[in-house]
């Protein structure tokens, strides 16, 4: 590319960066928008947020993440014991099994006593939130 075919690319690139910058303030020149001229109300009023407590939603979060990590603790365990079963004796398959049925229960244990601590706190935390007089 010679020196001059530079330059005339150099112009070309900062006339279309400034015309795609400037463009859209000229194209949207019809004044002020409201939400109602986007379509807002439309859309708010297909859309059903719970009307609930925001710590209760929380909870409940909270409650079905730990659920879904007991499902899998409990599948680990399960996967050790068929691992057991159907290890036919050889120490190093059974050794394995046993590992798997030790980490599912620590597993299932860590994810009990956390879902004790979470209720715990989250019903001190709305009891002591509470709009009673």
């Amino acid at each position: 590319m010679t020196h001059t075919t530079k330059k005339i690319a150099s112009f070309a690139a900062s006339v279309a960066l400034a015309a795609s910058i400037a463009l859209p303030g000229v194209a949207l020149a019809q004044g002020t928008l409201n939400s109602n001229d986007l379509g807002v109300g439309a859309i708010q009023s297909d859309i059903k947020l719970g009307a609930g407590d925001v710590r209760q939603t929380a909870a409940r979060l909270i409650n079905v993440a730990l659920g879904f990590l007991g499902i899998i603790a409990v599948l680990i365990v399960l996967v050790g014991g068929f691992k057991y079963m159907l290890s036919g004796g050889n120490e190093e398959k059974t050794a394995e099994a046993r590992k798997l049925i030790v980490s599912g229960i620590i597993g299932l244990a860590i994810i009990l006593s956390a879902w004790a601590i979470t209720s715990f706190v989250i019903s001190r935390l709305i009891s002591a939130t509470a709009d009673t007089p």
